[in-house]
């Protein structure tokens, strides 16, 4: 396919498309598809480096699956499904480097998997022993938001920080459609625009904001309204892993090269519940989900890799391997995962000692008392 550009900044191959137009290099029946304007930026995804990139949407999606199975066994309180949703956060996580930085809502477990998360750590904050899943600097990724779209202030933050310390590092910022009709992402963007921040908006657009529809908010495509602020979009086939990383590379590159934001709307579909407490029957048209069944992001890869001869039955054995070896680690990790402290509630809350901290903690250890005569815990 051909897109069009509207803008070009040095460094950079971020693009406008016409009314219908949206990336895509790689086909829902796995055949390649040319594009003179983002081929050159994934000639190094040979097809050994795109089986790699297989095996990380098979981990992901059997991590997912796991983490489904461990809630509804009661072994987690609640669980946010990204099934469906696997190229768009794998194939923009391995684009970025470790001096990125990444903010996201609560369903990008995938990128925290690329970023190097501790299985065990993308389970705390679900199985209730933390209120806080991991240590952001470690890992170069934020924990989750749940404030919808809260992180695309962060990161614009975070990106003005680095042009402050003259480096070329990025920031970005990971949010679903429901989130455009916040007023956080669009007051992130006016300021990011104003001031050419280093920073990528990745809108991954399931089509659900929990029940309601994208059509339903937005009357046009979500990559429409970027450019209003002076930001290029990108729109892009989020269940194409090959299309969604020369998507990513394209803002990064311009990101480093002084050229500012960029917007993506990766076109997905979000084949599971908004979270495990969720029941989508009650609201998805059955043939609009087998529609996008169709679209898988691993079948397509799949196809593709057979077709080239690389996916043999010994190479997927073993990826189907690996995969069901990370999650009985991620299992066991859930299930060693122990029960904090109740009076640790109160640790962490100011970097110093605080008089009304201390008034709370000693008010809650008596409350406590009264249950437990020989003492607890503390």
């Amino acid at each position: 396919m051909s897109t069009t550009v509207s803008e070009k900044v040095p460094g950079s191959r971020a693009a406008a498309l016409g009314p219908t137009d949206m990336v895509q290099l790689l086909d829902p029946a796995g055949v390649r598809v040319a594009d003179d304007l983002y081929d050159p930026l994934v000639a190094d995804v040979t097809p050994d480096v795109l089986a790699k990139l297989y095996e990380d949407l098979v981990i992901v999606r059997r991590i997912d699956v796991e983490a489904t199975a461990l809630q509804r066994q009661g072994e987690l309180g609640l669980w946010p499904p990204l099934l469906g949703q696997e190229a768009a956060q794998v194939g923009s996580a391995r684009t970025l480097r470790p001096d990125d930085f990444v903010f996201t809502s609560y369903r990008e477990n995938a990128v925290a998997y690329c970023r190097g998360v501790e299985l065990p750590d993308l389970l705390r904050v679900w199985r209730g022993t933390a209120a806080s899943g991991w240590n952001p600097y470690s890992v170069g990724m934020a924990t989750p938001a749940i404030i919808i779209g809260a992180q695309t202030l962060h990161a614009t933050g975070y990106a003005l920080g680095c042009m402050k310390d003259g480096v070329d590092s990025v920031a970005v910022a990971y949010f679903g459609d429901g989130a455009m009709s916040q007023g956080d992402v669009n007051e992130a963007m006016v300021f990011a625009a104003s001031f050419a921040a280093p920073v990528v908006f990745f809108c991954q657009n399931n089509q659900w904001a929990i029940s309601e529809p994208v059509s339903l908010q937005a009357k046009g495509r979500l990559a429409d309204r970027p450019p209003g602020f002076g930001i290029p979009s990108i729109r892009v086939d989020g269940n194409d892993v090959l299309a969604v990383m020369a998507a990513t590379r394209s803002a990064l590159d311009r990101a480093r090269a002084g050229g500012g934001p960029t917007f993506i709307e990766a076109v997905t579909y979000r084949m599971g519940p908004h979270t495990t407490s969720d029941d989508p029957s009650r609201y998805v048209d059955p043939l609009q989900r087998e529609e996008w069944a169709a679209k898988d992001p691993l079948a397509r890869v799949e196809a593709h890799l057979r077709a080239q001869g690389v996916l043999t039955h010994a190479l997927a054995a073993s990826i189907q391997a690996a995969a069901d070896d990370v999650a009985a680690r991620f299992r066991a990790g859930c299930l060693a995962l122990e029960e904090p402290a109740p009076l640790s509630v109160f640790d962490n809350v100011y970097a110093t000692p605080h008089s009304g901290i201390a008034r709370q903690r000693s008010q809650y250890a008596a409350y406590l008392e009264g249950f437990a005569p020989d003492g607890f815990k503390k």
